[in-house]
């Protein structure tokens, strides 16, 4: 955690060597060909694993006849700049909603999700209050045994007679603070895993996997298997602690290669773009779920550094395991709406990487500013 904080304080004095990264990946926003980064020499076409697609937007401006909306050259080559030049296995994608474009790198491989999955559940809870299968003002009570692992600021509130709240108290806590207790109480209440997996074939967000649940998903990250007596995460850590270094990285790098809670950025993208749309919720589900997601607490410098006066950022992060140097499941998700209403779905995973926190937050940021720069250039 100390380590973290000094990260954050450093990110507005970075290095010269990354300063120096950015000004090459700023430079590929005006360039009007292909571009990699300063000291890397250029792909071949057939390596180069930057996609463009274009679909049918449900809402679209007048174009000529036969003619598609593309994404601008600048968006191209910033784009395959910043997934070239990343040290660290990382997915992008940016979903432009109303002209349905879709520019990404390596925007089709399973990534870790980590608390990006919790946007998930928060649909399927919000599917379920649109059924009138659940009421927003349900009373529920959190006990020390619905606890889970690491981020739970709910624990401090759950006494012996565990801790009364509402559905609607739940969401907030997974959606605004990734709350990892308030949302896995939330995920058996629609259903568990299984309905939710359900729930996005249903509603054709292909390219996402709904993993176990928090506790066993941290676990076999681990590569524990989950004990009850484990419900607040003391537990786990001190199982965790005892294992030796070889069987956590064998675990680790297993989880890396076949994630159980994996989705590819292009995935999230659409999810992010349907449920814009209005073809996943109610309109007024729709609404309370984008204005929580407005209310984030978390990654104030990831996606949303790169905001500019006018743009806003409804988004869902994730934070994986560490091992050593090794960070997992850094993440950030999200819908960017420009001051004159046009959309964009972003996705930022990265599976793993070495890379210290504000490097990561800075290419999260770096793409934000791709697309405006893009939108209003």
């Amino acid at each position: 955690m100390a380590r973290r904080l000094q990260d954050l304080k450093r990110e507005a004095a970075l290095p010269f060597d990354l300063l120096y990264r950015r000004l090459a990946i700023v430079a590929g926003l005006f360039a009007m060909a292909g571009c990699v980064p300063a000291g890397r020499q250029p792909l071949p076409p057939a390596a180069v694993p930057i996609t463009v697609q274009t679909t049918t937007p449900v809402r679209s401006p007048p174009t000529p006849a036969n003619a598609q909306p593309q994404p601008s050259a600048a968006l191209l080559n910033a784009v395959q700049a910043l997934g070239a030049g990343f040290d660290g296995q990382v997915g992008i994608s940016v979903r432009d909603i109303d002209e349905g474009w879709v520019v990404a790198w390596e925007g089709d491989t399973p990534r870790p999700q980590q608390s990006v999955s919790k946007l998930w559940v928060a649909i399927g809870v919000m599917n379920a209050v649109d059924r009138k299968r659940l009421s927003l003002t349900d009373r529920v009570t959190v006990t020390r045994a619905d606890l889970t692992v690491f981020h739970q600021p709910i624990r401090a509130l759950v006494g012996k007679g565990g801790y009364a709240t509402t559905i609607d108290g739940l969401l907030h806590g997974a959606m605004t603070r990734s709350d990892n207790t308030a949302n896995d109480v939330l995920l058996w209440r629609v259903g568990g895993p299984a309905a939710i997996n359900r729930m996005l074939g249903d509603k054709g967000i292909v390219g996402v996997r709904f993993g176990p649940g928090e506790r066993q998903l941290q676990a076999r990250t681990a590569g524990l298997e989950w004990r009850p007596e484990w419900a607040g995460g003391w537990g786990f850590l001190q199982a965790r602690a005892a294992m030796t270094y070889d069987a956590r990285d064998k675990a680790l790098r297993r989880y890396l290669e076949a994630p159980i809670d994996g989705a590819s950025a292009n995935g999230v993208t659409l999810g992010l773009s349907l449920l814009a749309q209005g073809r996943l919720l109610s309109a007024r589900s729709t609404a309370a779920l984008l204005t929580l997601m407005r209310s984030s607490k978390t990654g104030p410098l990831r996606l949303k550094s790169g905001l500019r006066p006018g743009w806003t950022l409804a988004h869902k992060t994730g934070t994986g395991q560490d091992l050593g140097s090794l960070s997992t499941g850094y993440n950030d998700v999200g819908l960017l709406v420009a001051p004159d209403g046009h959309r964009y779905a972003l996705a930022v995973m990265i599976a793993s990487t070495r890379q210290r926190i504000p490097v990561r937050m800075r290419l999260m940021g770096d793409v934000t500013r791709a697309v405006i720069a893009s939108s209003e250039g």
